[in-house]
């Protein structure tokens, strides 16, 4: 389930009545109530999920979901008690059906600063706007013309800049987030359908350890329905993007202009040179160092260097360098 203090949950709905108003057909189970929206392999009674790859497939016979979303050809593979809706769109249906269930809380009207302080000694410069149920610790300032949303946390000691955005987050202690900085927007999600591509709505958190930096105008995506979390003391330069669901360990670094894609973990003391580019659903292990430009498009080991486009090992990146400039160097001379 979403986090209340970020989700407001929308009234329950019946199988049948779900799949009037997204569009799919109903198979079986159609009085089946439901209530919010779930990954296949977290999903409970009342949730719904939906197999978007037959990759998934183990997961759709295993899935503990109330109603399921699936394709024509992988009805066989439902529960047997599960309420079943079939769509050829069905991830898409899927999205339709968690604007249902699921809606952000606003930011309808500032809260009483006092009321989110915990105590005297927290500083709101000039123009700051705080939500609802937001909560700033002791010793913490906010600067001039920053928004704090609905429901968002801020440890102690925290400082955070001028025209910086914290929304569906959760910070701990020491954490500096400096100027134009955005935090907890929605992560980058779209599933295709005849009428276009549609919005996956973005029902994560981004989490803050104790200690980190984020740099002036860096994005950190909240999570599509787990968290975006970045580790304790890790530092992260100006100007990058850091995806939907990543998990980056604690003492990292990550110099300007990187780019890390959705769902990709991260371990400990890994160092990124600027304008590195990780593609998605990748694992980097502990202490691996990626340097600057390189696109990485597979899985790093831990400790390793690699370089280049595609980025592979540094000592197979330098004697393909050297070789192809011989070759060039021979062609030039003949």
């Amino acid at each position: 389930m979403p986090d209340p203090r970020f989700f407001d949950s929308l009234p329950a709905l019946s199988a049948a009545e779900l799949a009037g108003r997204i569009g799919g057909e109903m198979h079986r189970g159609g009085d089946r109530q439901v209530s919010a929206v779930a990954p296949l392999a977290s999903a409970g009674p009342t949730d719904v999920a939906f197999l978007g790859d037959r990759k998934f497939q183990t997961a759709l016979t295993e899935t503990r979901a109330g109603c399921v979303i699936v394709p024509a050809s992988a009805v066989e593979f439902a529960p047997a008690d599960a309420a079943v809706i079939v769509s050829g769109e069905a991830q898409a249906a899927w999205a339709h059906a968690s604007a249902l269930f699921h809606r952000p809380v606003p930011l309808d009207a500032a809260a009483d600063r006092s009321e989110a302080a915990e105590d005297a000694s927290v500083v709101f410069e000039p123009g700051v706007v705080i939500g609802k149920g937001a909560r700033v610790g002791r010793g913490s300032r906010i600067g001039a013309n920053t928004v704090i949303g609905p429901g968002v946390q801020i440890g102690r000691d925290c400082h955070i800049g001028s025209n910086v955005t914290v929304t569906f987050a959760l910070a701990g202690d020491r954490v500096k987030i400096y100027s134009g900085a955005r935090i907890g927007e929605a992560g980058f999600g779209a599933a295709w359908s005849r009428a276009g591509p549609v919005d996956i709505p973005q029902l994560g958190r981004v989490i803050l350890q104790d200690g980190v930096t984020v740099g002036a105008n860096s994005c950190v995506d909240r999570g599509a329905y787990d968290d975006t979390v970045i580790g304790e003391n890790t530092k992260i330069d100006n100007l990058v993007m850091i995806g939907h669901n990543c998990v980056i360990g604690r003492n990292c670094l990550l110099a300007a202009n990187t780019g890390i894609s959705g769902s990709v973990i991260v371990g400990d003391n890994v160092i990124f040179g600027g304008k590195a580019g990780i593609g998605d659903h990748i694992r980097i292990g502990e202490g691996a160092r990626v340097a600057a430009g390189a696109g990485v498009l597979a899985d790093i080991p831990a400790g390793e260097t690699w370089s280049g486009y595609p980025a592979k090992p540094l000592r197979q990146f330098l004697r393909e360098t050297i070789w192809l400039a011989k070759q060039a160097s021979g062609k030039a001379r003949s």
